[in-house]
């Protein structure tokens, strides 16, 4: 093992948080569904008189493209079904990336209370950016299927487990959908995909078992998790050591995290500290983006429960560090900085985590 990574384990029950910097979201009619997800990260949706959804989307299935966490944790403040639509498979085509729905992303969004509406892409534009290296661009979901999928949810009284589980029983068939559809638009563009075939084979495979589908995806997000512990940040002022966290929770879901820094305080306790610097001369913190992914992994962190080490069990404190090559102060923020950091400081204090510059 790495000496420079340190191995976590920790288990969570249940998911307690109080969320004060939620963006204001604007409420959209049922009608202007295919409108709104072409431009919007999260919005309410007024299906009908009696039913509003809190909508969140995301552009591709991973998690570390265009902010999914954010987008979700803007509809965690509502009261009613909060929803997320995550497309099955994104192909960008053979020059770009293709990433696949993981089984633990659908996992920890019921973990959230979060219905999963699983779509897929059927209208791309040409990407020609690169003439020699041509990729698609400006993806877009079915929205007849979406709309069946929400008139479905409209009548569901169960929880968001429950629906997210009945929704990967049919992992296949939508893999299908989307297969065929990818198949037509690179007809149509004339751009070549990554492999159809390959993942005809890959949706046949997890498609007839769910076991699979898990067991192959755990697979995936552990290697991913063991690159994301190699990457360093040259301007993240980190003085421990990279942690990998393997979460383990009542449904059977199994989330691999990282935090940039774990640091041990005494013999029985230790910090997971997630950093966010900005490089940007004239900022003294970073983005609200980037601060609102820091505090997606506070809503987790916050909630560990047996926190082990080498087999022996810590107290944790989570911790969100900001740096910045001008050093903090406070009186340099512009207004619009300064009310979203003393929200921060709020919200950290409501939910038992630390705010540190460094």
């Amino acid at each position: 093992m790495n000496n420079n990574i340190i191995d976590i384990n920790a288990k969570i029950r249940n998911i307690k948080y109080e969320p004060l910097l939620c963006s204001e979201l604007t409420s959209i009619d049922y009608s202007d569904l295919a409108k709104a997800l072409g431009e919007k990260a999260a919005f309410f949706l007024d299906v009908d008189e009696h039913n509003t959804f809190a909508i969140s989307r995301w552009v591709s299935p991973k998690r570390t493209r265009s902010y999914p966490y954010v987008r979700v944790y803007d509809t965690l403040q509502f009261s009613g079904k909060r929803v997320t639509i995550i497309p099955i498979v994104k192909d960008e085509g053979q020059h770009g990336d293709r990433d696949y729905l993981q089984w633990d992303t659908v996992s920890l969004m019921s973990l959230l209370g979060v219905y999963v509406l699983i779509g897929y892409y059927v209208i791309a534009e040409p990407n020609l950016r690169n003439p020699k290296k041509p990729k698609i661009t400006n993806q877009q979901f079915n929205i007849d299927y979406l709309k069946n999928k929400i008139d479905e949810l409209l009548s569901y009284q169960s929880d968001a487990l429950h629906w997210n589980l009945s929704q990967l029983d049919h992992i296949g068939v939508i893999g299908d959908k989307a297969i065929e559809a990818y198949s037509t638009i690179q007809k149509e563009l004339g751009i070549p995909l990554h492999s159809l075939d390959l993942a005809r084979m890959r949706f046949e495979e997890i498609g007839t078992d769910s076991e699979t589908f898990k067991d192959y995806s755990r697979r995936l997000a552990a290697s991913a998790q063991v690159r994301e512990t190699q990457v360093i940040n040259p301007y993240e002022l980190i003085s421990g050591k990279k942690g990998k966290i393997t979460i383990i929770n009542y449904l059977g879901g199994e989330y691999h995290f990282t935090a940039d820094e774990v640091r041990f305080i005494g013999d029985n306790k230790v910090e997971f500290i997630e950093a966010k610097n900005t490089t940007d001369p004239n900022k003294i913190i970073t983005s609200q983006n980037d601060i609102k992914d820091a505090i997606f992994k506070m809503v987790l962190f916050t909630n560990l429960e047996n926190v082990r080490i080498d087999s022996h069990e810590y107290k944790h404190d989570s911790v969100i560090k900001l740096t910045s090559s001008r050093g903090f102060d406070n009186s340099k923020l512009s207004n619009g900085e300064r009310g979203f950091y003393r929200l921060l400081q709020e919200e950290a204090r409501k939910n038992n985590f630390l705010i540190r510059h460094e």
